[in-house]
């Protein structure tokens, strides 16, 4: 196998057993023999299950970023398009921890926390750099760092709710409740100036 291959290999491998299992769950010698290859060459593609993990978040991120922030959306004024874009971008993290982490994981371990915030940056950083290629938008500096505070805002919101919520009907509920009492009034001071 050639290495694009066997990387991608691993990564498919990695992919399937941290969604059905968890990321805490799954050892990199099962991802070794999903991968059909051995344990070792693992090693010579990534540092760490950790690194797999990040880089298919960080494949699967960007993907979805590009894919919100630059899909054809009906008219609308500024504060509906980022409600709507604000909204996709909280599923999409919570999508990220429940498939790819597993809630367990991250309430548990320690290394989690610093991972799920250099992720949360990562997506941060992309998110305001996909903001800044939409026509339209204002893209001056102070109106770039409200809508920082505005992604921020909503990142700790939604965490704090995905990692006290019991059941996926409390999430439900906290991201209705987010949406329609405490997204709006973020969205409103990011675009006031």
């Amino acid at each position: 196998m050639e290495a694009d291959k066997i990387k991608e290999s691993i990564k498919r491998a990695a992919q399937e057993l941290f969604r059905k299992f968890g990321y805490h769950k799954t050892s990199v010698n099962e991802i070794a023999k999903k991968a059909k290859i051995a344990k070792a060459t693992i090693y010579k593609y990534f540092n760490s299950k950790e690194e797999i993990l990040h880089v298919l978040l960080m494949e699967y991120i960007k993907a979805s970023v590009d894919d919100l922030v630059h899909s054809d959306v009906p008219e609308m004024d500024e504060e509906a398009h980022l409600n709507i874009l604000i909204m996709k971008t909280c599923r999409l993290s919570y999508t990220v921890c429940n498939e790819f982490i597993g809630w367990d994981f991250i309430r548990e371990s320690a290394n989690s926390q610093d991972f799920l915030k250099n992720l949360s940056n990562e997506l941060e950083d992309m998110l305001v750099a996909s903001f800044m290629q939409l026509s339209g938008l204002r893209k001056h500096e102070t109106y770039m760092q409200r809508l920082r505070f505005l992604i921020k805002c909503s990142k700790s919101i939604v965490f704090s709710f995905a990692f006290t919520s019991v059941s996926d009907s409390d999430v439900r509920k906290n991201f209705v409740s987010f949406q329609k009492e405490i997204l709006p009034y973020l969205v409103k001071a990011a675009i006031t100036v």
